[in-house]
């Protein structure tokens, strides 16, 4: 199941042109998200210790065969409209949809220049955009809201694939480490992303060996699946914010000259941890549709994350 490196420029064209038709959607729903009643606010000022009543974390997941395509196909399971599909309602219990794309929420802050907390950095509006191109790419029903669940809770297995943010600020407590360590033991994969340069990778460093004292992180190589299972990317490009790429004058931040995608394995050889060091793929999900932000940035960004959704989902 493999679809060439170039041939994904068509399709996230394409696909990115969706962007611009669900947009007033998305806005709307982010603003809505960000105010201090909204699921957003309350989830970002969360500890470890407050219960998550609205976190859709209940329900099995039916992968399925069925979850992919070879070709990005004319639909996904039910025409776009510009308008996403109907939200969870408080206390409802998920399994209508296969995937749910969803956040951890972890301790630790200094995200947005300190205005919130780092794990919701681009949340919602980037993991909201990035559901509607990805079902797009692959032939895969999914929730289109965003889903943010905390380490700590216990229910965070129900959901085979996670995404972590600005981990360089990241401060877990011991129930996060030993959710995490749980979870990634269990089968769950985790995919990290936006942080960059030496301090930052210390921080996260020190956090990953709470929760595995004795694995290392190892670079993956070119020729490893997760860069062929859908897409074939022959090379690691560093993707910028919006800020630097609409200004173009340079991708890296801090001391972070050097993109790279390292990962952790478990004792059989499995990836449980991928980790896009030194670039920033939720900036290019989150302003695809901006005229701003370069098309060779999101079109690596959403093939690169299109293929470790589809091998967290596969593995």
């Amino acid at each position: 199941m493999r679809r060439l490196f170039r041939s994904g420029t068509v399709s996230v064209i394409a696909a990115s042109a969706l962007v611009v038709s669900a947009c007033g959607g998305l806005d709307r729903d982010a603003s809505h998200a960000r105010t201090p009643d909204g699921p957003a606010e309350r989830a970002s000022h969360a500890g470890p210790d407050v219960p998550f009543p609205e976190d859709p974390i209940s329900g099995a997941l039916d992968l399925g065969a069925s979850f992919l395509g070879q070709e990005a196909p004319p639909a996904v399971g039910r025409p776009i409209t510009g308008v996403l599909g109907e939200r969870m309602i408080q206390g409802e219990t998920p399994g209508r949809w296969p995937f749910y794309w969803t956040r951890a929420i972890y301790s630790g802050n200094g995200g947005w220049y300190g205005r919130r907390q780092s794990w919701a950095t681009d949340f919602p509006k980037g993991d909201q955009q990035f559901l509607v191109v990805l079902k797009r790419l692959v032939k895969l029903s999914a929730y289109d809201w965003e889903n943010a669940v905390h380490l700590a809770n216990p229910d965070l297995r129900r959901f085979p694939v996670i995404y972590a943010v600005e981990v360089g600020r990241m401060r877990l407590t011991e129930e996060e480490a030993d959710g995490l360590r749980g979870y990634l033991d269990a089968g769950g994969f985790l995919i990290v992303d936006d942080f960059w340069g030496t301090r930052e990778w210390q921080i996260f460093e020190w956090n990953m060996a709470q929760v595995f004292p004795t694995r290392t992180i190892e670079e993956i190589p070119l020729d490893h699946p997760l860069f062929s299972t859908f897409y074939d990317i022959e090379e690691i490009r560093q993707v910028p914010n919006i800020s630097n790429a609409s200004w173009g004058y340079r991708t890296h931040e801090r001391d972070g000259y050097t993109p790279h995608v390292r990962g952790i394995f478990d004792d059989d050889g499995r990836l449980m941890v991928a980790i896009n060091f030194n670039t920033d793929l939720g900036d290019a999900w989150e302003w695809a549709e901006d005229p701003r932000y370069p098309l060779e940035y999101s079109t690596f960004a959403y093939e690169l994350g299109t293929n470790m959704i589809v091998y967290g989902l596969s593995h």
